[in-house]
């Protein structure tokens, strides 16, 4: 983490200094926030021209109360200074479009790249903003959707589980006998069964462990849609990751949208109807395996600083420290 991220609080046991005191001096006299160009707009809007490149990622985080920003970085820097071209308030298109629009157009027509979520609004901004770029939807999301439509069936099963579970003791209650749930040959029982399988389910099969393995055997005979649904999951992994060739790679999510169709889950529809809607964005990864990889870390170096000062209380101030560190 950059030094600069750091609280008046962390200085305390090594400095012997009141850290809410050495934030009010920071803030007041030693630094020159008072005098910063953006203040007056922060909370709104910051903007950095300078810190544009050819290769952007847009993306969202929640700043403070849940308050949302929609944040555009420079991929070269790499996180560092000058990562940071516009933190805008909000995410609307309607909001955005005019404050990106600040920005040379011979500097935003210089783009040649932007990776985005499936957002129609990040769409729009980017088509508007930097109409000589090349959008590319971020395959983590993608796959994300296909995890949570996984998971989605999994939990299903398991609160069916809980549900019977409930119901037999209830049962043994009424009849004065005492309850003995059944085990697999692992020691599961059925709910343990389903909800220890979470994480195996995120893994490929290489990966497992011999307890996974064996609780994938025992998972997947007794739930063959969740097996079903895994392979399609993992199949969408591995266009992404093993294929180089945009042609082939159109043809397989070809083959992995009929899949999906044949398999008539209705937790997969969204991801299908993504792919259907937005293939040619999707494609686009195959140019240059290019991901929104960079604007999620950036959104974890903000929440890690957000946590180092256990809290923004004063938005303002937290703004003018992150325009210092990476505008």
């Amino acid at each position: 983490m950059d030094n600069y991220a750091i609280s008046g609080r962390s200085l305390e046991k090594h400095y012997y200094v009141n850290g809410d005191q050495f934030n009010r001096q920071y803030k007041n006299y030693l630094s020159d926030y008072n005098q910063w160009d953006q203040k007056s707009h922060a909370q709104d809007w910051m903007l950095f021209p300078n810190n544009m490149g050819e290769y952007l990622s847009i993306d969202e985080t929640a700043l403070s109360n849940g308050e949302l920003y929609t944040i555009l970085t420079n991929k070269a820097a790499k996180g560092q200074k000058g990562s940071l071209v516009a933190m805008i308030k909000g995410t609307n298109s309607e909001t955005i479009i005019p404050i990106l629009k600040q920005i040379p157009e011979t500097k935003r027509k210089k783009v040649k790249e932007v990776t985005l979520d499936m957002a129609s609004s990040m769409n729009l901004i980017i088509s508007i903003c930097f109409p000589k770029s090349v959008k590319v939807i971020d395959r983590f999301h993608l796959q994300k959707l296909a995890y949570d439509a996984l998971q989605e069936i999994r939990i299903k099963h398991r609160w069916k589980a809980i549900d019977e579970e409930t119901n037999a003791i209830q049962n043994a209650k009424y009849d004065r006998t005492s309850y003995t749930p059944f085990r697999f040959e692992n020691g599961d029982t059925k709910k343990q069964l389903l909800a220890r399988s979470r994480y195996l389910l995120f893994k490929s099969a290489n990966n497992w462990t011999e307890s996974q393995k064996a609780r994938a055997k025992i998972l997947f005979a007794q739930y063959p849609d969740i097996q079903k649904a895994y392979n399609l999951t993992h199949s969408l992994r591995l266009i992404f990751s093993k294929t180089k060739d945009k042609g082939v790679a159109f043809t397989k999510l070809a083959h992995w949208y009929n899949k999906v169709t044949d398999s008539e889950f209705n937790s997969f529809n969204s991801i299908s109807a993504t792919i259907y809607s937005h293939y040619r964005e999707v494609l686009n990864f195959f140019d240059n395996r290019s991901t929104n990889a960079s604007a999620e870390s950036f959104n974890a170096k903000l929440k890690f600083f957000r946590e180092s000062l256990r809290g923004v209380s004063d938005i303002n101030f937290f703004l003018f420290r992150v325009a210092k560190i990476y505008g």
